[in-house]
């Protein structure tokens, strides 16, 4: 049974984190979660309960999302910012040399990352330098990255959500990874 009353109360402060992680954007992760609860109210008699009431909210958010960037054409042109960026994007990582050979720049060398402290402390810390190196991603990366690596999205999917060709999506997992990888090398290892 669906609780509208209690779901700002019970479910906002969730579906929030998730909108921010996503966005990185206070106002549009506060404005998407209004429209979602405004969306659920309107659509509450679709409920089947074959989900959590939970799990129903945080789908109709992520729904919301996915509009959210094809709205704003976050990937619009996407291959040509990936032709316009491959040089420089090359140039970060890997040396002058022939790019066929892949030699990573010693200091873009991916380096071995310990174990340590307190994993409830770790998994804190992790995930505010995760959102800290997400923001930091050219725009055009971070809604298939979250998409894949954070919502753990089929690749099918991801393609068809934000209507990107496989190529494409394949340039922009490898290149979030890098710059990822590199983030936290320098922010948590």
């Amino acid at each position: 049974m669906l609780n509208p009353n209690k779901w700002l109360e019970n479910y906002g402060d969730y579906l929030f984190s998730i909108a921010m992680l996503k966005t990185n954007n206070r106002e549009t992760a506060e404005d998407l979660v209004q429209e979602s609860f405004l969306s659920a109210i309107k659509s509450k008699e679709a409920f089947r309960g074959d989900s959590s009431e939970k799990t129903w909210l945080v789908s109709i958010l992520n729904n919301k999302i996915i509009d959210y960037y094809r709205k704003k054409d976050v990937l619009k042109n996407t291959s040509e910012y990936l032709v316009e960026t491959d040089q420089s994007f090359t140039d970060a990582f890997f040396s002058p040399n022939n790019f066929s050979d892949a030699h990573w720049k010693k200091e873009a060398y991916p380096q071995g990352w310990g174990s340590g402290a307190d994993e409830s402390v770790i998994k804190s810390d992790f995930q505010r330098i995760l959102e800290k190196c997400i923001s930091k991603m050219p725009p055009k990366l971070v809604p298939v990255f979250v998409s894949k690596f954070i919502d753990d999205e089929e690749t099918d999917t991801i393609c068809k959500d934000y209507e990107i060709s496989p190529s494409n999506y394949w340039v922009i997992i490898h290149r979030a990874k890098l710059l990822m990888r590199n983030c936290l090398e320098k922010n948590w290892v």
